[in-house]
This record gives structure tokens, sequence and C-alpha cells, in this order.
């Protein structure tokens, strides 16, 4: 009995040290996280001159301009901050007779509760809790890598116009709905944005407004991005944000959202990359609508500006490929990323645009309007030859309102999940 009585002492001894053993490894191997957080929070972080804390929850520190982070990137040791073109301020005001009756009195929130100093640029913390919803610390800002569309993997599919050869990027977990133009030369492209804030039902999901400036459109491209944005994985939250990303290998390694790399270079002290927008259209109501504008300049850096006239920085020519030269095709539309889009049924309920069809148009669906191309010829027009493309037709789908004698108005947008149609 004795001996008994000692055997299992010596295994409760035996469970305890495993115990504490398992726990010392946990221990550290938390600790090692906890740094690896510290050490991103550290780098993303610059020193800041003034702090604001928005009422949306957002913090937004004033970095001297030299010291934000795509200085931080080798290629940049030696850049001076490029001047602003002329021609980049230059703008279009529509005419009356083809102007929608909406209001560009778009803004950023946390504008209502300060500014930034001369000689800063405002950018938006990054907190812990915004690291810790990543699966990975190195990708943090960047989209999902996913493969391509292929003859093999493309036969689950139950919508007959998508194809493998259809000329579009078909990535699978993507879904767009977009205008497109092609070309050899284009040097620049705005549009006046819609305003919305669909719902974003999974919280890996986001849903997207926006442009594109791309080289090449296959496996291989290169893109400039920019236009507003719900995307509560990066965000921590389902606000309609102004957004920037850039990619010279089709998402792989290179490029981010806003400043969340190094890449985009800010010079402007009253804009905000990933700062709330509002006021937020409502159906049959006022619309809303933000202009945004991507142009080149001869040393083959590309700007972005908004509300017409406002330059907010610019991508370097430095961490560019072909897109230092021009641009090949431009879409405008929205985009839905996630695990249920393009697959077998239920479908995403993410919405795209307003969140209703296209087909609703003015007061309904999302749209951008004063849709114009730039090319050599250094005019600032409509593309001659455009065309609509949708991924999912039945999910979120496309109409291109061009009425003789009137400026076009691009609409896009859907619902998601909406069975029959899109189970």
């Amino acid at each position: 009995m004795e001996k008994y009585n000692v055997a299992i002492l010596l295994l409760w001894v035996f469970i305890a040290l495993c115990n504490i053993l398992e726990l010392k490894v946990e221990a550290k191997a938390s600790s090692h996280f906890e740094r690896e957080i510290e050490a991103k929070l550290k780098l993303l972080n610059k020193p800041a001159v003034k702090s604001i804390k928005s009422e949306d929850g957002d913090i937004i520190d004033c970095i001297d301009i030299y010291k934000q982070l795509a200085f931080d990137h080798p290629t940049l040791k030696n850049h001076t901050i490029k001047r602003v073109p002329d021609f980049v301020l230059e703008s279009e005001s529509p005419s009356r007779e083809n102007s929608l009756n909406a209001s560009s009195d778009v803004f950023q929130t946390w504008q209502k509760s300060g500014s930034c100093p001369e000689g800063t640029v405002p950018i938006r913390r990054i907190l812990k809790e915004d690291l810790l919803r990543v699966s990975s610390l190195d990708r943090f800002g960047q989209k999902p890598i996913e493969p391509f569309f292929n003859s093999t993997n493309i036969s689950n599919l139950n919508f007959s116009n998508l194809t493998a050869n259809d000329g579009q990027v078909n990535l699978i977990n993507r879904s767009d709905a977009h205008l497109v133009a092609y070309g050899f030369n284009f040097i620049g492209a705005q549009a006046s944005i819609n305003v919305w804030n669909p719902n974003v039902e999974r919280e890996e999901d986001f849903t997207t407004a926006q442009m594109w400036l791309k080289t090449n459109n296959g496996p291989n491209f290169e893109s400039i991005e920019s236009g507003w944005m719900v995307n509560p994985k990066l965000y921590g939250d389902h606000n309609t944000r102004l957004f920037v990303y850039w990619t010279k290998d089709s998402y792989n390694s290179t490029g981010c959202f806003d400043l969340t790399c190094q890449g985009f270079v800010q010079t402007n002290k009253d804009i905000v990359l990933g700062g709330t927008l509002g006021p937020i259209s409502s159906p049959f109501k006022q619309q809303y609508e933000f202009n945004v504008g991507i142009f080149w300049d001869n040393e083959g850096n590309w700007w972005l500006k908004v509300m017409n006239s406002i330059p907010v920085g610019y991508w370097p020519a430095e961490f560019l490929g072909g897109l230092k030269h021009s641009a090949t095709l431009i879409q405008w539309g929205g985009q839905v990323f996630s695990y249920a889009v393009k697959t077998d049924p239920p479908h995403t309920g993410t919405q795209m645009g307003s969140g209703s069809e296209a087909n609703g148009r003015f007061g309904v669906a999302c749209y951008m309007s004063n849709v114009r191309i730039k090319d050599y010829s250094q005019s600032l027009k409509y593309p001659q030859f455009v065309s609509t493309h949708a991924a999912e037709p039945y999910c979120y789908n496309t109409l291109n309102d061009a009425p003789y004698g009137k400026d076009p108005v691009f609409y896009f947008g859907g619902a998601g999940r909406k069975p029959p149609y899109c189970p």
C-alpha cells in the first residue's frame, strides 16, 4: 500500500513538472510574440510631433514629413520630396448640364478634431489590436495571396460569362464589377465616386469602390489603386475609409494599403490615408461623391489627388516597374474580397457599392461620374473605347448609362447573396 501511495505521489509530481514546463514554453512563445508585435508597432508608428484623437476612435499622429515609413527603404535614402507638378493641380469642373444632383462636401472625420502643423503629415496610428487580427505580421496591410482561375479550377462556377480567357484578372476570392478602358499610354485617370457604407458580412471580407491603373491584366500585373473601402479586419470597424494600394507583382510580395509599408510618399498635411469619410449617401436622399485622380509626372511618379485639386502624395518611380512609363488599362468600379465568392453556395452577403443593383441608377445604386483618362495628348477626356465586366453578374452587376449628348455615368454593385439568383 505504501509503495502504491509513493507511486501516486511521483505521478502527481511528474504531472506538475510537465505543467510547469508547458507553462514556461507557452510563456516563452507568448513573450516572443509580444516582442514581435512591439517591434512591428515601433517600425510602423514614428514619433509624433502632435497627436489628434478623432471622434471615430482613430488616433492621428502628425509625423515629420521626412520621417514617414517610406524613407526607411534604402532606395529612398537620398530621396528629395517632389514638388507637385502644375498639371496635377489642374482640374475639370463638370458642366452644369451633365452633372448629377450630388454634393461633393465630403470630409474626413478626424478633421473636426484638429490639424497637423506645417512640415508634418497625418498618419493613422496602428494599434496592437490591429496586429492581433492578422494571421501574419509580415503581411500586415497586404491583400491575401491567392491563385488565378485556370481551366481546371473554374469548373464549379455557375456563371456562363466568366471564363479563364476573357481578358480580365480572375482572382478566386475577389469579385469585380467594373468599367475598363484599354490603351498603351495612359498617364492619368479620375472619377467622382459615390460614397456609401455597404454591409460587410464576415470579418475577413472587404468591399471597395475604386480606380485601378495597371500594366498588364493577366497573372503578372502591376497596379496602383485608390477609392473608398470598408475593411473591418484592417481597420477594426465598419467605417467607409479613403484608401490607396499598390503592387508590383500581382499582390504577392510587394505593396500594401495606405502607409502600412514602405511605398507611398505623403506630402499633404490635411488628408489621412485610411481615414473615415462622411457624410454617407442614403437611398432616395442626398447623394455624396468624392473625386479621386491619379496622374503621372515626367519623372515616373504617380500622384494621388482628391476633391479635384488637392494633392495627397505620390507613388515613387523607384518602387515601380512598367508603370514608371504609363498604364495600359484603367478600371473604375467595385470589388468584394471574400472566401465565399465564386464558389459553391452560400455566397457571402457582403455588399458592393450601395448594396443595390446597378439598374437602380441615381439615388439607389453606387455610381462613378466624371470618368476621365489622360494620355500623351495631355487632354483630360472620356475614354474612346470602354467595356463593362462583372465576374458574378447575378451577385454584383454593372450598367454604363450613356445617354446621347450627356456625360456617361457608370453604375455598379449588388447585395451579394440573394437567392435564388445568387444563392
